[in-house]
């Protein structure tokens, strides 16, 4: 069947996307139900957090089977593939490239076998920071990469690197050393891991089936395949499950720093993470703004879908009256063809058209999640002025991205970032709206209904709550890097070249 390019369509340009998901990672343990096809839903109710490449790995307790291609959940399985994946544990992953390029060597689970014949299979939601360090290690164990370049290799060539330890003994080896954001499942022939790391950045939430468990990054992937929720994996903890019920472990001392991005774009509105629910807080945002940064107008309109919730709040704050004046195209999230200069030279309309006859002669307050490099809003104003509206206000659930994010999602680089070199005057002249607000830190914060010093706010204030290495150790290429520095060093190509691995799918 074809194939999709892996481009994402948040732009039209390939070349200055928005802000990209994090990944979405998925584990089922439940025998005696076809756990590939729960995996395929639970990884189609994630979609939303990665839109490069989805993979599944089985096992039925004599193996593990892994597919996995560039595409959509729906682009790479079939009834027949899944058909073919059977076993009684499952993990799967839906991919965002933040560490290593979109390629097919760096797609999801990845995997590997020990010396004594076990074979380990890792999906991972986040980013790491110790990317260089961990592939050194890998180096040193010998072990082959295969072609691929990202982070989540590394961790699953380490944890095989113990032949001698059981899984969840060289985890709680391994994962004390592994630095950054993650929200990991994984598995053997038997038994299903979920690990968050102690600072618990990305989520990851456990629920229960009538015959078995289930681990996801949101709670719709739960719902879909019609899992209660337990309650969330805890930062710092490995939870493994098998055929004598389930485990926990302690690697870490938790000291909580939820991504707050996650409040405001990334989560699923349906989403509940710290007990807060996504859509009462982003209601909640829109109402902060409406008080912060109120404005006479006579219509509030959400660019669809994230500013939704926000324009809603607005309006029932303000007393303004809520309405629709942007139309989404509700097929488009990919492209398989490669838009001409002409086409891309129309910026957003290829995903939103403005409705004339409800925008001409209004004053509108414009509602939308963020602004990255400004080139969504500045589209969005000139089209609306070109439809008739009188004025454009500008309203914005977060406060300026100033500063890029090392923990999982694929921001533009500092440089690129709008907020990161203009003052807001600079940025209203720049977007050529009337007036631009943003929600304060402090708005936000209190929206999520969680202290601050259990948030990373890292992108909005610039305090990292992990530590960065050097600014030539980290990145999304990183390990390109590693392994042209590691061969100066004399070591052998095969262990430097890109220190992480990925098995055909089998």
């Amino acid at each position: 069947m074809p194939r999709g390019d892996g481009r994402l369509s948040h732009e039209l340009d390939p070349h200055r996307p928005g802000p990209q998901d994090a990944c979405g990672v998925f584990g089922v343990w439940a025998p005696g139900e076809e756990v590939a096809k729960l995996t395929y839903f639970g990884l189609y109710a994630l979609q939303h957090r990665g839109q490069e490449a989805a993979g599944i790995a089985v096992s039925d307790g004599s193996g593990v089977v892994v597919y996995k291609d560039v595409g959509l959940v729906a682009q790479v399985f079939d009834e027949p593939t899944l058909a073919s994946l059977r076993g009684h544990l499952a993990i799967g992953h839906a991919r965002y490239s933040t560490t290593g390029d979109s390629t097919w060597e760096n797609s999801q689970p990845t995997l590997q076998s020990t010396s004594s014949g076990t074979t380990i299979a890792l999906a991972h939601n986040g980013n790491l920071v110790n990317t260089a360090d961990l592939a050194r290690r890998a180096a040193d164990l010998g072990m082959d990469s295969r072609g691929s370049t990202n982070d989540t290799s590394l961790v699953t060539m380490l944890l095989a690197g113990h032949p001698d330890l059981s899984v969840e003994a060289a985890a709680m080896e391994v994962l004390p050393t592994v630095e950054g954001a993650f929200s990991f499942v994984f598995m053997d022939e038997n038994t299903l891991y979920a690990a968050r790391d102690h600072h618990g950045v990305r989520p990851l939430v456990l629920g229960r089936l009538e015959r078995g468990w289930v681990v996801a990054s949101e709670q719709a992937a739960l719902d879909i395949v019609g899992a209660s929720v337990v309650r969330e994996v805890e930062p710092g903890e490995l939870i493994a499950i098998d055929e004598y019920g389930l485990r926990s472990s302690r690697f870490a001392a938790p000291d909580p720093k939820g991504c707050l991005f996650e409040y405001v774009y990334l989560a699923r509105p349906d989403a509940t993470i710290n007990g807060r629910n996504m859509y009462s807080t982003r209601v909640e945002i829109g109402r902060k703004l409406a008080a912060e940064h109120p404005v006479d107008a006579d219509l509030v309109i959400p660019v669809p879908e994230s500013g939704t919730p926000g324009a809603i709040g607005y309006a029932e704050a303000s007393g303004i009256p809520y309405g629709q004046g942007l139309m989404k195209n509700a097929y488009v999230g990919r492209t398989f063809i490669q838009p001409s200069q002409t086409i891309r030279a129309l910026g957003v309309r290829l995903k939103l058209n403005p409705l004339r006859d409800n925008v001409r002669g209004k004053r509108l307050v414009v509602v939308d999640d963020s602004i990255v490099r400004g080139t969504t809003q500045r589209a969005i104003v000139r089209m609306l002025r070109e439809a008739g509206a009188l004025e454009v206000h500008v309203r914005i659930s977060s406060p300026p991205v100033k500063w890029p994010c090392f923990y999982g999602i694929d921001f533009a680089t500092g440089a690129e970032l709008l907020a990161n070199g203009m003052d807001m005057e600079g940025i209203r002249r720049s977007i050529g709206a009337d007036s631009l607000g943003y929600v304060s830190l402090e708005g936000l914060i209190a929206a999520s209904e969680q202290p601050k010093n259990r948030l990373c706010r890292a992108c909005f204030d610039g305090e990292y709550p992990i530590k960065l290495p050097a600014s030539n150790l980290i990145g999304k290429h990183v390990l390109e890097g590693v392994g042209r520095r590691v061969e100066s060093d004399e070591l052998s190509g095969d262990q430097a070249a890109a220190p992480s691995t990925e098995l055909s799918r089998s």
